[in-house]
């Protein structure tokens, strides 16, 4: 008799999580400290010396922390996960692990708006350089490609535009360049796509979005898909060379498919610092409980809205991948079969001034700056979040004068479709 593996449900509720062993209580409990007392000295230089899993100091890992990880990890598909304090804090550890100064690694345009600033500026600071391709044209990426590639970076379905990425197409790229493939799962969710089925060495979320789901607490975290050989080419020395601060440890002969996790924590998280707070893991620990139920209801409530403002007339199209029609429809059905996700934009045919009009007049919906909350959120990305880019990378990005980007929440959709109704109606 073969013994069952657990639903996906069954993990977002249980994975990582067992009864406190001193109070026997049920729910995680916040471990709100700083440090933890060592059992001897032997205990303590067996856990700095890395021979020892443990746990030490709240910023390399505390225990609340600690299932927060092995959930997510789990619900990806994934050998093991670091958090961090937010989803750009997860990106800098990842690339901190795998790049040196006057590396290059690939990112597709069609990205959120912070991740392309963070990219294109602030990493320039690390000696790190982005090379830009499209997702729409695979060729673009093995064009980009070069002797200083170390990376591969996407969106599995892009912020704010809803592209969808042909992961296993640019996951081929990757392999054949001999170079992990990165992909940001934050608005599919593992509820809606798994990127380490296509072919993703390493997965980052923002889990202040749809796995936290309630807008209250901000958090990021990186997964190790335990697939990719940090030793064949000698270009990862982080994860390949004798590392001189742990008396000489190699991190992929000693820790195998979850080395770079391993790296993530004692390299970049150590120095960095950038932990997340146990507060924060607790409650986005809570939010995972009900991540199949909130997303199912995110999906059944966009699929709704998308096909009623693609028959308003103020409205001149619609971009969500699961409408047919759409340019992405085909690979939505293939990576995305339960919807594409909650998140998407649509053109004003009244462009930037109806832009403007329409998310000060919404009551239902709330401006702001998120996703993947419980509340339907709205924001006019030109004015906003891609404000600080130009007009020609606003247009890349999705994010053009006509564009609103709505983030569907789980109310009953007829009242959204009102608010939205009456909102469109006011003259501007």
């Amino acid at each position: 008799m073969t013994e069952q593996l657990p639903g996906f449900s069954t993990l977002a509720i249980h994975a990582g999580a067992q009864p406190d062993p001193t109070t026997g209580a049920r729910v995680t409990p916040i471990y709100q400290t700083a440090s933890f007392v060592f059992n001897d000295a032997d205990h303590a230089a067996s856990l700095f010396g890395l021979q020892t899993f443990g746990n030490i100091y709240t910023r390399l890992g505390n225990p609340t922390t600690a299932v927060l990880e092995e959930r997510v990890a789990a619900l990806e598909g994934g050998t093991a996960a670091v958090a961090a304090a937010s989803g750009h804090a997860a990106q800098v550890m990842a690339f901190h692990t795998l790049l040196q100064p006057g590396d290059e690694f690939i990112a597709s345009r069609r990205l959120y708006g912070g991740s392309i600033n963070q990219f294109t500026h602030a990493y320039k600071n690390f000696g790190w350089n982005v090379v830009w391709a499209d997702s729409d044209d695979i060729s673009t990426f093995e064009r980009a490609v070069s002797p200083k590639t170390k990376a591969i970076f996407v969106e599995s379905v892009a912020n704010p535009g809803g592209a969808i990425t042909d992961l296993e197409a640019v996951a081929e790229v990757a392999r054949k360049a001999k170079v992990p493939f990165i992909v940001d799962n934050t608005l599919a969710s593992p509820y809606l796509l798994k990127p380490i089925d296509h072919g993703a060495d390493i997965v980052v979320h923002s889990l202040t979005k749809f796995l936290g789901g309630h807008g209250n607490s901000l958090g990021g975290i990186i997964v190790d898909a335990g697939t990719f050989d940090w030793t064949a080419s000698g270009r990862y020395p982080l994860l390949s060379e004798p590392r001189p601060e742990y008396h000489g440890i190699k991190m992929h002969e000693t820790f195998g498919n979850f080395a770079f996790a391993i790296a993530v924590r004692v390299l970049a998280l150590r120095d960095l610092g950038p932990a997340i707070s146990p507060f924060n893991s607790f409650m986005i620990l809570t939010g995972i409980e009900t991540l199949a139920l909130r997303m199912q209801r995110h999906v059944d409530n966009t699929r709704a809205i998308t096909e009623w403002l693609s028959k308003h007339p103020a409205v001149s199209w619609v971009n969500y991948a699961s409408l047919p029609g759409d340019r992405y429809y085909n690979l939505a059905r293939k990576y995305t079969p339960k919807g594409a996700g909650a998140v998407f934009t649509f053109g004003l045919k009244g462009g930037y001034e109806a832009g403007i009009s329409l998310v000060s007049n919404v009551r239902l919906f709330s401006h702001l700056a998120n996703i993947g909350d419980t509340r339907s959120l709205i924001i006019h990305p030109a004015s906003t979040t891609h404000s600080q880019l130009t007009d020609e990378q606003k247009t890349m990005a999705g994010a053009g004068p006509d564009v609103v980007r709505l983030s569907i929440g789980i109310e009953d959709k007829e009242d959204l479709i009102a608010d939205l109704e009456q909102a469109l109606a006011v003259p501007y």
